[in-house]
């Protein structure tokens, strides 16, 4: 089963881990704290660090915009194919 955290809560695991780190916890350690792996605490520090909340927000609305913006313009180039072969059809 795997969890999902919103942007608000990647970010507050992000800060609870420096101040653990600070404290001098190993990142084993940490991600054992926050209850995740490795790999995704490295994914989060990448994508999440730095960042405030209201931002990380915003990060994911234009994410999920983007993948819908890509999805019309498949549909779009594929309605074009379509009515373009029937054109051709009718030449």
């Amino acid at each position: 089963m795997q969890k999902r955290h919103t942007p608000e809560q990647i970010i507050q695991k992000l800060r609870l881990a420096e101040k653990l780190q600070s404290e001098g916890q190993t990142i084993a350690q940490v991600c054992q704290r926050l209850g995740v792996s490795e790999q995704t605490f490295h994914r989060w520090r990448n994508q999440y660090g730095g960042m405030k909340a209201d931002e990380a927000r915003r990060l994911k609305e234009l994410e999920a915009e983007n993948v819908r913006l890509k999805r019309l313009v498949a549909d779009l180039a594929l309605d074009k194919q379509m009515l373009q072969e029937v054109v051709r059809k009718k030449s």
